[in-house]
């Protein structure tokens, strides 16, 4: 006979603890009630929250729900109550046999209610109301608040399901509960044949708990632990016999049968949490060991089959009560304190449903911004041959729930040794820092209102890398806004550089912010110093009003603000690195201060958290399908990611220059971003490239649409994503953030290190602090003159000859896979961009190769990494200007000048020293010497 059919022979009513639309749509619901006797079920958010987020059944309701401009609780009403009321329709026949005893279905009330006694009452009624079925029952916590909730709502007429019981005194409460709601109805003449309810004690993780303690005990030794051996495993057991002990006590009494005259039900008692957690345990243990009258065993689908392939079914509830009262009187001189550890797993249970419930609401609305936002019409791929290799990567990522791991913030995603684990678990704040901007957003606009009121024309963010590069999008993305002071960045050590920011505006009326996550990073430290001079000048004392910091807590910087006495001081959560800080305080402050709306910037990336999340299964998760792309095409020697952008947007590639390049490039591996490249006939390309278009929907130059076509037709994978607007920036750096972090698994890498820009950083102060010594920059390399020029070539890696060889010899050693990167420590001005863009592009042309520019010293805390880090795949011409005018700075002994030239020279035998081919170029007047250089490079024949 089936074991689950025959548990009614023994007066108890198996019910499943599972609710999905597909079990009544399969028939599947049918199958368990004629087959297996199923006589009700059960439903938790946590239940729901499972069916929704792996099933496509409930997209159309979602969607329909969600143009109706629903919440999402009120959304997640209509599919549960959908579902309640298909099976307990199902049910009705076992309702009608039964006599109203079983065939009832469970829904629960918002879990936030559990401590709110008149909200739980007013929600237990619309539900019963909405759901409209006899067959209906309403779970209520047995919290101390749920107990009035539970006998109002008895006396009202509505069946209950009391639920997360774990102690004796919480199931007394919740029998008494019952019985006075019966007896209220019955006073004012009510019928009461028609009401049922069942008290969910639960008994696995009462075991749990205290296992855990026995356990604890038992690998110690001692003369405890023989006791505790005898106890292991019995507590949950004699705790739900001790309890079905009192049921029969009430039930079976008296002052029940008064009531039971009337036509009243007995509270069945419910067994929960019955599935095995211990693995040394029998897997249907907590069903065999209680069989008994009057009861219910609600299952999960695994216990389900479990017990149907091997239960054994006998009378072992009314056996041995008095066993059970001596083993959890034993516990307590072991020193386990039962009745605090039953109080305990209550509150821990609500919190759970509440977190559970909560994490519903929020699949519900991922599937109504995946359903509604476009996303997957927003982002495209052609992939060609490498679907298949994308289609097994990202099978594996589901089968270990990679995305589960992400959000859950769990390390070993990217490495298992301790020293990396130690930098990713304090580098994962990003996933999540947006909400945390969001409930503090007054902050921002407060601080955007008094710097109105300071009536500053004028505002310049002193940074570097991930703390001003943002900012610097966003400047160069929405230009400046009417009634807000004019925001600028500085991020460069070059004199002429510094010179320009002092002199575009009035240091009394310029607001500065420094931006430095530790407070110890040189440029900002250099910067602040010379400004803080400039403004301290005019001001005296109050320089401290011109001034913003931004950085982490307990850091240098924090205190630094606090003795000058700065404007404000903003703390952005420690637990972000500065590349993917474009959603903290470091990227949305200056955002407000330029008048951009942040809030829909915030809901974006907000609305972009949701669909990237574990909710979304990663074939549809925009950020994580990226990530999963790029991983995979680079693990097959696509690593040249190639960005295309309109160009209202053009600047956003910057910023992805350093997210990607930084994040991936290290222990060999690593992916190269290519920003601001012109698009190319296919044959110009090597099959090292990937090609990402990013558009605004607005746009209508056709340059790259057309260009995409013909280099999709070759065979190149092109990557197509649509912006529908500029603040869509805010959603698309999530997107990006969690794709890198992705490829960065993908490829086996730690993505949220960087040891090679420290490495520079160690060059750059060991130079710097011979500086100091000597009154000289000391550097040995040899150096050919010729003209303004003198180039420096490390031994042994090219052919010394004239000038122009040099350069054919060095360009001759790119070959297919490899790139060529200019890096340029010269004044950045649209001039110069003109000529390294010409130079960049004619190096493209003659070695048909990537190629990238990078302005030093800003490079060396993006690309930096990926050149010493990443493959020896790269070629490097470094130049170098002289600078005609230097500023010093205040409390060094050396300048910004001498500064950079350090900086440049940490580069250059940091590459050197990894074995990459370099030459030096230092030239005296960039003015006068680029074009120069610039003739002698673009003819070149390698």
């Amino acid at each position: 006979m089936n074991p689950l059919v025959e548990l009614h022979s023994h007066q108890q009513s198996f019910w499943l603890d599972f609710i999905r639309r597909d079990l009544v749509t399969t028939g599947a619901l049918k199958r368990l009630i004629e087959k297996d006797g199923l006589r009700g079920m059960t439903s938790n958010p946590t239940i729901f929250e499972k069916a929704i987020s792996t099933s496509v059944e409930y997209d159309a309701d979602i969607r329909r729900s969600a143009l109706q401009k629903k919440s999402d609780y009120e959304i997640f009403l209509d599919l549960a109550i959908k579902d309640i009321q298909k099976a307990t329709d199902l049910l009705r026949p076992v309702y009608k046999s039964s006599l109203g005893v079983d065939g009832f279905v469970s829904l629960e009330v918002n879990p936030n209610l559990a401590y709110d006694t008149k909200g739980t009452i007013e929600e237990a009624k619309r539900l019963a109301k909405r759901v409209h079925r006899p067959n209906l029952m309403i779970k209520v916590p047995g919290t101390k608040e749920g107990v009035p909730a539970i006998e109002e709502l008895t006396a009202f007429g509505l069946n209950i399901n009391v639920t997360l019981l774990f102690s004796l005194d919480s199931y007394k409460q919740a029998v008494e509960a019952y019985i006075r709601g019966l007896e209220r109805r019955l006073k004012k003449g009510l019928p009461v044949r028609h009401i049922n309810s069942v008290a969910s004690f639960f008994v696995s993780r009462v075991d749990t708990l205290i296992d855990k303690q026995l356990d604890d005990m038992i690998s110690k030794g001692g003369p405890k632990a023989e006791a505790a051996q005898r106890l292991l495993h019995k507590a949950a057991i004699a705790n739900s016999k001790i309890a079905y002990a009192h049921f029969q006590d009430v039930f079976y009494s008296n002052r029940f049968a008064k009531l039971r005259d009337k036509g009243a039900n007995v509270q069945r008692v419910l067994w929960a949490s019955t599935s095995t957690k211990d693995k040394r345990l029998r897997d249907v243990i907590y069903v065999e060991e209680l069989i008994g009258p009057d009861t219910v065993n609600t299952m999960p689908p695994h216990t389900v089959d479990a017990f149907r392939d091997h239960g054994v079914v006998a009378p072992t509830l009314t056996r041995g009560f008095e066993e059970a009262r001596k083993n959890i009187a034993d516990l307590a001189p072991l020193g386990v304190n039962f009745d605090e550890a039953t109080q305990k797993l209550q509150e821990q249970g609500v919190k759970l449903f509440i977190d559970s419930f909560n994490q519903l609401l929020y699949v519900v609305g991922a599937k109504e911004e995946l359903l509604l936002g476009g996303h997957e019409k927003r982002q495209t791929f052609s992939l060609g041959r490498f679907k298949r290799d994308v289609d097994t990567q990202l099978k594996k990522i589901e089968a270990e729930n990679w995305i589960g791991r992400l959000w859950s913030k769990d390390a070993t995603l990217w490495k298992k040794e301790e020293e990396h684990q130690k930098i990713i678990k304090n580098s994962l704040g990003w996933l999540t820092v947006y909400e945390t901007i969001k409930k503090n957003v007054k902050l921002l606009k407060d601080v955007t209102q008094d710097v109105k009121r300071g009536r500053f024309t004028h505002i310049l963010l002193l940074g570097m890398g991930g703390s001003s590069l943002f900012p610097e999008v966003l400047r160069l993305t929405f230009g400046r806004k009417n009634g807000y002071p004019d925001l600028a960045i500085l991020d460069s050590t070059e004199p002429a550089s510094v010179l320009e920011r002092l002199n575009r505006s009035n240091p009394e009326k310029t607001l500065y912010i420094v931006a430095s996550k530790s407070g110890s990073t040189i440029e900002p430290n250099a910067f602040l110093s010379f400004f803080y001079d400039q403004v301290r000048q005019q001001k005296g004392s109050k320089a401290g009003d011109n001034f913003i910091a931004i950085t982490d807590p307990g850091t240098v910087m924090e205190k630094i603000a606090k003795e000058k006495g700065f404007r404000h001081i903003v703390l952005n959560p420690a637990d972000i690195g500065g590349r993917y800080s474009a959603l903290s305080y470091f990227g949305m402050l200056p955002a407000a201060l330029m008048g951009i709306n942040i809030d829909e910037m915030l809901e974006g990336a907000s609305r972009m958290g949701r669909v990237c999340s574990q909710a979304i299964p990663v074939e549809k998760n925009p950020g994580a399908l990226l990530g999963t792309v790029l991983g995979v095409l680079a693990k097959a020697g696509r690593d040249k990611v190639t960005f295309f952008l309109s160009r209202e947007i053009q600047s956003y590639g910057t910023w992805l220059e350093q997210l990607i390049a930084e994040s991936s490039g290290k222990e060999g591996l690593g992916i190269l971003p290519v920003e601001s490249e012109e698009i190319q006939e296919p044959s110009m390309y090597g099959r090292d490239r990937v090609f990402v278009h990013i558009r605004l929907e607005s746009d209508k130059d056709t340059t790259h649409t057309n260009g995409l076509k013909d280099l999709e037709r070759a065979g190149h994978p092109v990557i197509r994503i649509v912006w529908g607007k500029k603040t869509d920036i805010g959603a698309e750096c999530l997107r990006w953030e969690v794709a890198t972090a992705t490829a960065c698994a993908v490829l086996g890498v730690d993505a949220f290190d960087q040891p090679n820009v420290q490495e520079a950083k160690d060059l750059t102060k060991r130079y710097l602090d011979e500086y100091k010594s000597n009154g000289k920059l000391l550097f040995e390399a040899p150096v050919i003159r010729d003209g303004d020029f003198s180039i420096t070539i490390p031994v042994g890696n090219i052919q010394i000859s004239s000038i122009g060889d040099i350069f054919s010899s060095l360009l001759r050693q790119a070959k297919n896979g490899d790139y060529v990167a200019l890096l340029a420590y010269i004044t950045r001005n649209a001039f110069n961009d003109s000529l390294l863009e010409q130079i960049r592009h004619a190096i493209l042309n003659k070695t048909k190769v990537a190629t990238t520019i990078g302005y030093g010293p800003r490079f060396l805390h993006s690309t930096g990494q990926l050149h010493k880090g990443g493959r020896n795949n790269g070629v490097f011409i470094q130049v170098v200007a002289n600078d005609p005018k230097d500023v010093t700075v205040p409390g060094e002994s050396y300048s910004f000048s001498i500064l950079k030239q350090a900086q440049a020279l940490g580069d250059f035998t940091a590459l050197k020293n990894k074995g990459r081919r370099i030459v030096r170029v230092q030239i005296f007047d960039a003015v006068k010497d680029l074009p120069a250089l610039k003739s002698i490079l673009t003819p070149i024949n390698p």
